[in-house]
């Protein structure tokens, strides 16, 4: 169809309407999905430790990079400073106006603690990632290279430094889109290493040079010992990873499977975790599939053991980056349809339904120019004006 752009007598590069709406939509939604939803109009301190949310480092009114600020206060009180986006971050306060920033103070919230004792940071405060310790965008480099964030400590880096031999062992399909929804680098894996009595379980793995998602196809364990075997949690077995986190019922029984992770007495793996030593010899970095947080096992031993090491966070669902643009997406769709539903309620009669005549008459006008194009050739810019004359024309003579 021809539904392209094109600059009359100059060699501009082309792009489909379709493309460029697409392009603009999903700018837009990453944006919504990074800042959850807020719309930045308040200051989230009296929130306390959030959760999650978004979070900005202001290298104007911190250097050392030892604070941070909300998405309000990034636009209210930081506005023309350096500013650092550092996407989320879990179970922080906004820092913005405390004493980390000296005689300045929060425009928003005046009133603040001197300091927010539980929040965390590290060098990404500071405008630098990955153990190369550099910045991002980095100005030195011609191609900007994606990074990965690692779940546990919340840093990004490079796929080059994360421990593997090719980045080929990174689960991704055919278009190269990530087949897994978590990453632990290689020194969280030192503190996760209880994970591999789950890996089989709960792992996007690549085999034979084909990705393949375990959590799927290997949720029934090979007759090798298994803690997960022996303690019947897979009992059943046609029981597989989406079985177990989906079929759960009130009692924390699993329709059609044997007793999963919502025990608080008996533990699944059988194995007293606080005992076992953490393999730090050969860590590497997993790259976990979808749910699997759902699998862990919540006895009362192996909760008191996450909270030693610090990550009981990954027993909170809300935790999560998936279930964060979850909501991210829900508040977004909210948002749009009241202030749609705004904009055409402060109007009359009148004013609506002009408002959708012209919506009306200007899909037939595209739809009349796309029928009556030749698909070989794009369309110029002398096509798109005469759309907006033909529609000038037709206000004319229906005022």
């Amino acid at each position: 169809m021809a539904d392209v752009f094109e600059a009359e007598g100059e060699a501009e590069p082309t792009i489909s309407i379709g493309d460029y709406l697409k392009a603009v939509e999903e700018e837009d939604l990453e944006a919504d999905l990074v800042l959850g939803g807020d719309e930045g109009k308040e200051c989230t301190y009296n929130k306390g430790y959030m959760k999650r949310q978004a979070i900005f480092s202001c290298l104007t009114c911190t250097p050392d990079g030892n604070a941070g600020v909300c998405t309000a206060c990034s636009l209210s009180c930081h506005d023309g400073h350096e500013i650092v986006e550092l996407w989320t971050k879990r179970n922080f306060r906004c820092d913005c106006g405390n004493s980390k920033f000296g005689e300045f103070f929060c425009k928003l919230l005046p009133n603040k603690d001197v300091e927010n004792l539980e929040n965390k940071y590290n060098h990404n405060f500071k405008g630098t990632y990955c153990t190369c310790d550099l910045p991002y965008p980095d100005p030195n480099a011609e191609d900007q290279v994606e990074m990965i964030q690692c779940c546990i400590c919340e840093d990004w880096f490079h796929e080059e430094h994360i421990g593997l031999q090719s980045p080929d062992e990174i689960p991704r399909d055919e278009e190269g889109e990530p087949l897994y929804e978590d990453f632990i680098c290689q020194g969280c894996a030192i503190v996760c290493s209880f994970l591999t009595h789950y890996l089989k379980t709960i792992s996007a793995s690549v085999r034979n040079g084909n990705v393949a998602n375990s959590a799927k196809e290997k949720a029934v364990l090979e007759d090798s010992p298994s803690p997960l075997k022996s303690s019947g949690m897979l009992e059943h077995g046609n029981c597989s990873l989406d079985t177990l986190v989906t079929n759960s019922n009130a009692e924390g029984k699993i329709n059609g499977c044997s007793e999963v992770a919502g025990s608080s007495n008996k533990c699944i793996l059988e194995i007293n975790l606080v005992e076992t030593p953490e393999t730090s010899d050969k860590s590497k970095p997993m790259f976990l599939s979808k749910n699997w947080r759902e699998v862990l096992c919540r006895c009362d031993a192996c909760s008191d053991f996450y909270t030693q090491k610090g990550i009981s966070f990954l027993l909170d669902k809300e935790d999560s980056i998936a279930e964060y643009e979850k909501v991210a997406k829900l508040k977004r769709d909210e948002n749009l349809q009241k202030q749609e539903g705004d904009f055409l309620n402060k109007l009359g009669h009148v004013e609506k339904m002009e408002i959708l005549s012209g919506i009306a008459d200007m899909k037939d006008e595209i739809r009349s120019l796309l029928e009556s194009s030749d698909p070989s050739k794009p369309i110029t810019t002398a096509d798109i004006h005469q759309v907006f004359d033909n529609l000038a024309k037709k206000r004319k003579r229906n005022p």
